[in-house]
């Protein structure tokens, strides 16, 4: 009979592709994924809330002109 006490080695398969952190670079973890830690995650939250963030928007002026009409 084979020893019970050793366990049969078992190859665990990351759930999603390590990508670097969008900040740092770094890394990712599992933890703070797509991030490499809290740090980074609040400073990505920061400049959602502070509005780094933002969509550019070209005016355009004759489609504004139209709406007032």
């Amino acid at each position: 009979m084979a020893d019970e006490t050793e366990k049969p080695s078992a190859t665990v398969a990351p759930l999603r592709k390590a990508i670097p952190c969008p900040i740092c670079r770094r890394p990712s973890s599992r933890e703070n994924y797509p991030f490499c830690s809290n740090r980074c995650r609040d400073v990505d939250l920061n400049r959602w809330l502070s509005g780094s963030y933002a969509i550019p928007v070209a005016d355009d002026e004759t489609k504004a002109d139209e709406d007032d009409r």
